[in-house]
């Protein structure tokens, strides 16, 4: 569940601010919205929904050792994004090029980049509509394929730019398209549906 902070002493955070923020407060799971309005998540998710992320995590970084195409991201990791919202997705994939042209600086903030890929998990806190919002924002901030693994229908949404949403099953074959080339996954051979 996301909870919005009222800070009655500042409009908004600067983006430097943000981050001192975020690092500051380091058990808080921090985004901001485009219209710099702050949301935390105070619930940590429970066991169920923390081991299917890891599995899905898993597959990427799998796939990622195979191909050394690029860099996967956890969900501590977060994004400045050109609507001035501050994001961070369960999995994000970045391809190597973009990646070597972040300075270390950039390694060790949040930078300003949407990344080639994002997923986000749906958890029994989330509202879906939300999370379909969310993932229209990441496709209008420049990522290229997303998928949204919405547990409570036992599909996924897949988002690409000036497309049309699709959505296929946990039973049918994922994949990464031209974004992650050669990644393949079946969800029902990985995630724990309750």
């Amino acid at each position: 569940m996301l909870i919005p902070l009222h800070l009655p002493s500042r409009e908004q955070f600067t983006d430097d601010e943000l981050v001192n923020f975020c690092l500051s407060n380091p058990d808080l799971m921090v985004e901001r919205n485009e219209f710099g309005q702050i949301f935390i998540n105070m619930s940590p998710t429970h066991l169920l929904t923390s081991s299917n992320n890891s599995e899905l995590n898993g597959e990427f970084v799998i796939w990622n050792r195979r191909t050394k195409a690029g860099k996967v991201i956890d969900s501590n990791g977060g994004f400045f994004l050109p609507d001035r919202s501050m994001r961070a997705p369960d999995v994000a994939w970045i391809r190597k090029e973009r990646w070597a042209e972040l300075s270390t600086a950039e390694k060790k903030s949040f930078p300003y980049l949407a990344p080639d890929f994002v997923l986000e998990l749906e958890s029994d806190t989330d509202n879906l509509e939300d999370l379909k919002q969310k993932m229209q924002k990441w496709i209008d901030n420049g990522v290229r394929l997303g998928w949204l693994v919405a547990m409570s229908e036992q599909r996924t949404y897949i988002y690409r730019p000036y497309a049309a949403i699709e959505t296929k099953l946990f039973s049918e074959t994922l994949t990464g398209d031209d974004v992650l080339v050669d990644f393949e996954v079946v969800l029902t051979n990985i995630l724990e549906i309750p």
